[in-house]
């Protein structure tokens, strides 16, 4: 399968970091293609801006949005990791998705309503927030991202959301439980992406 892991966090001794560095080899190690589009590293400009609308309502894509919509389209799996900020995404990675996820690209709309121009694809998440997980459980936090993530940007676009994992009380843990919510990740991607069939060429 062909993964795309797209990484928003600006720091590369962060916990964040940690999770992609295992998400991608976990699925390395199984045998997946994966192509890894850190946002910072990228220098991703985060803004949509009326040129690029007026580029767009003319089908003339920007060629940063051309680019990383091309990633999307061949991937089978879409990855996002990112911090939770102010209980939402990060402002560079809310950008790809106005920008990248457009219209006509993503979603359309016909008689019936909203077309979903990415089905067939897979999504997955992995979020870190300061928070203990059971306050956000508690105050209903935990699903609402859930919802505004897995149904307002995957479902919406036509994309199966496959899993959903967040790990609060980050910066107040130990190693050991840091080691943990790695292999929770590594856990995670062999449940949904295990080992794939090598064909031995006679």
């Amino acid at each position: 399968m062909k993964h795309v892991v797209v990484y928003a966090h600006p720091d590369n001794k962060s916990l964040n970091y940690s999770i992609k560095e295992t998400v991608v080899e976990s699925l390395k190690k199984n045998g997946h293609e994966v192509v890894v589009r850190d946002l910072y590293e990228l220098n991703f400009q985060p803004v949509l801006t009326p040129e690029d609308l007026i580029s767009m309502s003319q089908g003339v894509i920007p060629e940063d949005i051309k680019i990383e919509q091309e990633f999307i389209a061949e991937a089978d799996v879409i990855t996002f990791i990112y911090p939770i900020w102010w209980t939402g995404l990060p402002a560079i990675l809310k950008g790809y998705v106005d920008r990248v996820f457009a219209y006509g690209f993503a979603y359309s709309s016909g008689e019936e309503g909203t077309i979903k121009l990415l089905k067939g694809k897979k999504g997955f998440i992995i979020n870190t927030h300061a928070h203990p997980n059971e306050v956000y459980d508690e105050i209903g936090m935990t699903t609402a991202l859930k919802l505004t993530s897995d149904i307002g940007i995957w479902d919406f676009t036509g994309i199966e959301p496959v899993d959903h994992l967040l790990f609060g009380s980050v910066g107040r843990l130990d190693e050991e439980a840091y080691t943990g919510m790695l292999k929770q990740v590594d856990d995670t991607i062999q449940a949904h992406f295990p080992l794939t069939e090598k064909i031995d060429c006679m």
